[in-house]
């Protein structure tokens, strides 16, 4: 099961919230030791119907999620120093983790500060209420770390959706020009489960799709993921991914299809051959 990690600190007027997907997933049971190891102390009075708990370092509050399936990371208003020793603590409980540089470049970034009012995103900018007990403030934390999570995870599998069609972007071009595609039924089978496997991580294994249910009976908190989501452009991203991703679905059923046939035509062929080859042994044998 894949887990998210979220990182927060409290401080001045003007902050900096930053988004980063790591890797598939985290091993959250040996992460949460490590990081209490480190120093962290377990927050244990906070909503437990998603199945998520917290962790905490001084003044740096973390949050381990077991709904969320994805393997990532969000500070609030983080030092470098400490942001990079914590990445430096995922790195040894990820799985399937992705290059540093694409971490680092697909990362999401956006500005927050303390303010009167209801917490808000308000011209790309994040207004906290500073009216707000500890545990609602960091409830409501948690769902613009939700949608910002969502949004780097995205990215990732945006990117592995392009290295994808360049991996078979030659292939209709030397269909339509009638040369032979050099491919083998291997390589095929492959490239369908690719993606498959991508498919399946997008529609089924992320909360992309449909509001998760912890956000069912908490309408502000809804209401705060969904206009973050609106705002990363998350459900056109997801359209133009799964239409990317049907495009190559017809490809790749192009592609298995075409070569069906022609393992059936060889089969034909063979079997015209081998009834050849039987006919001339009986003519042989009546003339001879």
């Amino acid at each position: 099961m894949t887990h998210s990690l979220y990182l927060y600190l409290i401080g001045q007027d003007l902050m900096k919230c930053t988004a980063f997907a790591t890797a598939d997933e985290y091993q959250l049971e040996n992460l949460c030791h490590d990081l209490i190891s480190s120093g962290y102390n377990e927050i244990t009075d906070l909503p437990r119907d998603n199945r998520w708990s917290s962790l905490w370092l001084g003044t740096v509050t973390a949050f381990i999620s077991h709904l969320h399936r994805e393997g990532s990371v969000v500070f609030w208003n983080v030092e470098d120093k400490t942001m990079k020793n914590i990445m430096r603590i995922l790195e040894r409980h990820e799985i399937q983790a992705y290059e540093v540089a694409l971490v680092h470049w697909e990362n999401e970034e956006i500005n927050y500060r303390i303010s009167e009012g209801h917490s808000k995103l308000h011209r790309g900018q994040i207004l906290l209420n500073f009216d707000l007990e500890p545990n609602e403030s960091i409830l409501e934390k948690f769902a613009f770390s939700n949608a910002l999570s969502l949004s780097v995870k995205l990215a990732i599998w945006e990117v592995s959706l392009d290295c994808f069609v360049n991996s078979i972007q030659s292939i209709p071009e030397m269909l339509k020009a009638g040369k032979r595609v050099k491919i083998s039924r291997s390589e095929v089978m492959q490239k369908i489960g690719e993606l498959f496997a991508l498919r399946h991580r997008i529609n089924l294994s992320s909360d992309l799709l449909m509001t998760p249910d912890f956000y069912w009976d908490r309408e502000n908190l809804e209401q705060l993921y969904d206009k973050t989501c609106q705002y990363l452009n998350i459900n056109r991203r997801v359209k133009v991914i799964n239409e990317k991703l049907q495009h190559c679905t017809e490809l790749t059923d192009l592609m298995r299809n075409h070569l069906s046939e022609k393992h059936g035509l060889r089969l034909e062929w063979m079997i015209v051959i081998l009834i050849t080859i039987e006919v001339l042994f009986e003519l042989g044998r009546v003339i001879f």
